[in-house]
């Protein structure tokens, strides 16, 4: 039985932790084997990268960000996501690629087809099964994250246009792929969201059933 490979996107303050832990445990009740990973992060020179990217003290320039993005994933893909999917298992990850597009694209503003030369280079084929995008005003999202009392990383504190622009760049993406990326209205009450993610998931693991059942 073959792998499968499922991202959660979104801005700040969307609600991907919540709604990853529901994804995770709705796999884990049908008896699907999920690994869990994140991006930046994942793995052990993910991470160090994560904790740069997000918390270091020195600036760094735009273009030094996607590549730093692109490295840590390169890592990613090649300890976890590929293995896991070829023992046959789900992988379950909290961003991916999509993300570049929204945040170094949209909100840096880093030409597509430049990202798109670092995406075939660190995976060619590799994409997401599915890809769900949790849509939330940019308002509701910046009164969240400050509701959270947490310290801010550095994408957080970016402005109001950067987080539109990221916002933007995610529906963009959306319709470019209907068929992989599903938009979820995140704004709505935890149960609402999570009564969409349910429906979008059944959906696709229906589907993946039926494919495998042929093989």
């Amino acid at each position: 039985m073959t792998g499968f490979f499922i991202t959660v996107e979104g801005g700040d303050g969307a609600g991907k932790t919540t709604h990853l832990k529901f994804i995770h445990e709705w796999l884990q009740n049908r008896k699907v084997k999920v690994l869990l990973s994140r991006e930046p992060g994942g793995t052990e020179i993910g991470e160090s990268i994560r904790e740069l990217l997000l918390h270091g003290r020195r600036r760094i320039t735009d273009e030094t960000e996607l590549l730093l993005m692109f490295a840590a994933r390169m890592e990613n893909i090649e300890q976890l996501i590929r293995p896991a999917i070829a023992r046959g298992d789900c992988v379950l990850c909290d961003r991916f690629t999509d993300a570049s597009y929204a945040y170094q694209g949209g909100g840096r503003g880093i030409s597509n087809v430049r990202i798109s030369q670092l995406e075939q280079w660190v995976h060619g084929d590799l994409q997401p099964d599915l890809t769900i995008v949790l849509d939330v005003p940019i308002e509701t999202a910046m009164k969240r994250t400050l509701d959270r009392g947490e310290a801010s990383d550095r994408f957080e504190r970016e402005s109001r246009d950067f987080k539109n622009a990221v916002r933007q760049s995610y529906i963009d993406r959306a319709e470019r792929f209907p068929d992989r990326i599903k938009v979820i209205d995140a704004s709505k009450s935890i149960e609402e969201v999570e009564s969409s993610v349910e429906t979008v998931l059944l959906d696709f693991y229906t589907d993946w059933q039926i494919d495998n059942a042929k093989t």
